[in-house]
């Protein structure tokens, strides 16, 4: 099962995921701090906001990822809605 660490301010919260489920259920059902996850994972409200390291290789965010990331507060180059992240075998850390 891989394993995310989320990091929020100084500290780390690692949780076990579920090879196909979205980044932020696995973050919302071990209660990680910063990820509120209001729409449930509808992408449409940028509550979930990370920040993916560069070596997760993930896949380009969809238009409308980047359309709700307008939304997102402190938005970098790594910015991605965790909703829209799906979890497979790789270890990562997100902030």
């Amino acid at each position: 099962m891989p394993t995310i660490t989320f990091q929020y301010g100084d500290q780390s919260f690692p949780v076990q995921a579920e090879a196909g489920e979205s980044v932020m259920m696995a973050a919302a059902r071990h209660r990680v701090p910063g990820i509120d996850a209001d729409c449930g994972g509808g992408c449409s409200c940028a509550t979930c906001h990370v920040y993916a390291p560069e070596e997760a290789a993930l896949p380009e965010p969809s238009d409308m990822e980047k359309d709700m990331l307008d939304f997102a507060d402190a938005l970098t180059d790594a910015s991605r809605l965790s909703c829209q992240i799906t979890v497979t075998r790789w270890t990562a850390s997100l902030t």
